[in-house]
């Protein structure tokens, strides 16, 4: 969301509730949390109800046949997604090794995962948020935040500089034997965080439980405390990691076409459990209702008709080819407009060759190009805070730039990748050919398991020549 423009005019508590009143009635929010639950395949087929007229009007109608079938197109979508791009072990580049080395251990071996939640996060919601902050023990963290937790106020259009972040969340707290849920506010700034609640009534008030400790009367409270020493980011502490430039989820692009997936199939699963049962017609039937005839059939096997009366039967049908063509061409509408792998394709074979491959990884290839792109900027942002932090702790700060580089898990036919391998000996250095082949996880691991090999055969090598030498000699 874009800074207001008479924000002199108004109280912080007026600015925070106007802009959360604005953000839970958003269209934003609710893709976010309809992204998450499709992701989570709890998709909206699940809460339809079956209907029936009474007096023309609808009404719930739980004696009808209801299959909701959810299809977790989303949940493969991502996870192809992310561990394409996230999955396999990043590298951080710089031309200063201690420095880097640094940086790397303040971002801990938990970075990787992190960095895979911000995947899924981002992919599902549009935008995913990493709170940077310093803990008790004086050690720098990062935190993936819920995305429906955070505003942002944007000061330009482009959305790459923070004036200020809005989080707010429920807490769970008990008054006697009560439970109770108390919504938490935190207003960060460059200079600091404000603590703010909701009363009973809604209304945004100050978090005095915040300031028990405060000293003075001054509500902005330091980002953080080193040594008991107050200190700020001199940034809004939040980290953006967009999916795409317009900051749009995964599912905006393939919401209808899942749903009518969903309804279909879930239709075609009610038809077919109704086919089991005959469609009586009735003609002069005898008895009250449709229900005692029901009855006379289960228990008499038979019913009384009137002398013209007559009981035939239909069986109905459903046009199985055209509901097939109808599911076929979802499917590939599916997978295209949501830029996924089809790994039902018949035609690329069991050993598809690599100009197969990279033809069916396409889609997933721009799609993950975006998100690369996004996140390489993001980066820079969180390496602003791992520098601030350096330099607060009186560590080496280098002006020689960090660069991350995402190795994807990408799909080739191995025997084909092996023999291109063995085929570019000494035409191409020992290191392009150990980091392409396929089952090497780790250049430098690979590398010296080869030198320890070679050294291994230099010895028994010379102690063999001293056998034969001994043997000779004698």
């Amino acid at each position: 969301m874009d800074f207001i423009n008479n924000i002199n005019e108004l109280t912080t508590e007026e600015i925070i509730q106007i802009y959360i009143d604005e953000f839970e009635a958003s269209k934003e929010r609710k893709l976010m949390i309809k992204g998450d639950s499709y992701y989570r395949v709890e998709n909206d087929i699940l809460n339809r109800q079956m209907i029936r007229y009474e007096n023309e009007l609808p009404v719930p109608d739980e004696t009808k046949t209801n299959h909701k079938l959810a299809h977790g197109f989303m949940h493969e979508f991502v996870e192809d997604k992310v561990n394409y791009l996230l999955s396999k072990p990043y590298t951080m580049e710089c031309k200063d090794e201690a420095y880097l080395k640094l940086a790397q251990d303040t971002l801990g071996k938990r970075f990787q995962h992190k960095l895979v939640q911000l995947g899924t996060d981002c992919s599902n919601k549009g935008t995913a948020w990493s709170y940077e902050y310093i803990d008790s023990q004086g050690k720098f963290k990062t935190m993936k935040t819920p995305s429906e937790q955070c505003i942002p106020l944007w000061i330009d259009n482009d959305h790459e500089e923070l004036q200020a972040m809005i989080r707010y969340y429920q807490i769970e707290v008990y008054e006697g034997k009560e439970k109770k849920y108390i919504t938490k506010i935190e207003y960060h700034t460059p200079d600091g965080v404000e603590y703010y609640m909701k009363d009973g009534n809604g209304t945004v008030i100050l978090d005095a439980e915040m300031y028990l400790n405060a000293k003075g009367d001054d509500i902005l409270l330091p980002h953080f405390e080193i040594n008991k020493v107050p200190g700020t980011w001199e940034r809004v502490p939040f980290v953006p990691w967009k999916n795409n430039d317009f900051e749009l989820p995964d599912l905006q692009f393939v919401k209808t076409l899942i749903d009518d997936y969903d309804l279909t199939r879930s239709d075609v699963s009610n038809l077919l459990a109704d086919l089991r049962t005959l469609i009586y017609v009735l003609k002069g039937y005898g008895g009250e209702d449709l229900s005692q005839f029901m009855r006379d059939l289960a228990y008499y096997h038979g019913i009384k008709v009137d002398e013209d009366g007559d009981v035939n039967t239909l069986n109905p049908t459903i046009n199985i080819d055209a509901a097939v063509k109808h599911f076929e061409q979802l499917l590939k509408d599916i997978h295209r407009f949501g830029q996924a792998v089809d790994k039902g394709q018949d035609s690329l074979g069991n050993s598809p060759s690599g100009i197969a491959l990279k033809f069916l990884y396409s889609g997933l290839d721009l799609k993950d190009n975006a998100l690369e792109d996004n996140f390489k900027w993001s980066f820079e942002q969180l390496m602003y805070f791992v520098n601030k932090y350096l330099e607060i702790t009186k560590q080496k700060v280098s002006d020689k730039e960090i660069g991350i580089v995402f190795n994807r898990d990408i799909a080739i036919n191995e025997s084909a990748a092996i023999t291109d391998c063995m085929n570019s000996m000494g035409i191409i250095s020992q290191q392009t050919i150990i980091e392409n082949h396929p089952w090497t996880k780790s250049y430098e691991d690979e590398k010296k398991k080869l030198d320890e090999e070679g050294k291994s055969t230099e010895d028994d090598l010379i102690n063999q020549n001293k056998d034969d030498l001994s043997k000779k000699q004698v």
